[in-house]
């Protein structure tokens, strides 16, 4: 079964601010909750993301159990958008869509996350149980991470 996960935030900075802090994979450990295990394992530079980029990532989304996972990066619309999609890792599906729209205020930025789960009736058992819960956690986490990062009070 397929799931969404979508998200949106107000970010008070211009585009390419928040274009050069999202488009880097090394950001990633910042906004991922620390008991998540996240590292990125590829040897990037911070030069900007671009299609066909493949990123090796370790992550520990359940009982502190390492597992690798892989993106690659299907889609640039330099400033404006990018998709990243799963290539080997927990989910069956993994397709997530960021979007940058500027604004009076700075920037909105939306999250749409689609994704699978593997093992049929026991991965629909496990998103209700877990992983639902969990991916809310983590987008969570980012938002009160990216609030102090862009939208200081």
């Amino acid at each position: 079964m397929m799931y969404t996960l979508k998200r949106e935030q107000q970010l008070f900075c211009d585009i390419a601010t928040a274009w050069s802090f999202f488009s880097s994979p090394n950001n990633l450990s910042r906004i991922t909750p620390k008991e998540m295990g996240f590292v990125v394992l590829s040897k990037l530079t911070d030069s900007d993301i671009y299609k066909g980029m493949i990123i090796d990532y370790s992550v520990k989304p359940l009982l502190g159990i390492p597992l690798k996972w892989q993106t690659q990066i299907t889609e640039v619309d330099y400033q404006k958008s990018f998709i990243d999609f799963q290539k080997k890792g927990p989910y069956k599906l993994w397709r997530h869509h960021h979007e940058f729209i500027p604004n009076q205020q700075g920037v909105l930025m939306i999250n749409t996350v689609d994704y699978e789960l593997p093992f049929g009736f026991i991965g629909k058992i496990m998103h209700s149980l877990i992983v639902k819960k969990k991916l809310k956690n983590i987008f969570d986490y980012r938002n009160a991470v990216l609030e102090s990062l862009f939208n200081p009070h």
